[in-house]
């Protein structure tokens, strides 16, 4: 099933071999592969959809930003997508994973924390009643407000 779902939906631009070893920083658009290493950060675009695939064999040591991960390797550093994590079932991380939407497979392990990013509507119209011209969240402190 999560096999199925990443050779959909995947175009590839960008292909880092299983023998390649990257010291420094990555940045990319499009779509990047990784069967190998990097000792870097990696961001991709954040406008244009990019989406990091990490396979089993491929290993990150820095902190990822990317649009959409889908990491079934090693990521050593924070996480941070703003649309989609996709964790498969080899998938290791080291760190805290910020998430709009967030998909595990049995077997996925976290080190760090799960940290939810509300995705704001981009039309104010689309915000609930009250909250339009409010300037603080509706959350936790909007509860206690109410007791």
């Amino acid at each position: 099933m999560f096999k199925q779902k990443q050779s959909k939906n995947a175009k590839i631009d960008t292909l880092i071999g299983a023998k390649t070893r990257i010291n420094g920083d990555v940045e990319f658009t499009g779509g990047l592969h990784l069967d190998g290493f990097i000792n870097g950060n990696v961001k991709g675009e954040t406008g244009a959809g990019a989406f990091l695939s990490v396979s089993e064999q491929g290993c990150i040591e820095g902190s990822v930003t990317a649009p959409n991960v889908i990491l079934n390797g090693v990521v050593k550093g924070d996480i941070e997508a703003s649309d989609r994590v996709e964790l498969g079932a080899k998938a290791r991380v080291l760190g805290n994973v910020h998430y709009t939407i967030i998909e595990t497979a049995v077997g996925a392990q976290i080190n760090g924390k799960l940290i939810h990013r509300a995705n704001p509507p981009s039309d104010p119209a689309d915000r609930p009643s009250g909250a339009a011209n409010s300037g603080t969240h509706q959350g936790e402190a909007g509860r206690k407000d109410r007791s």
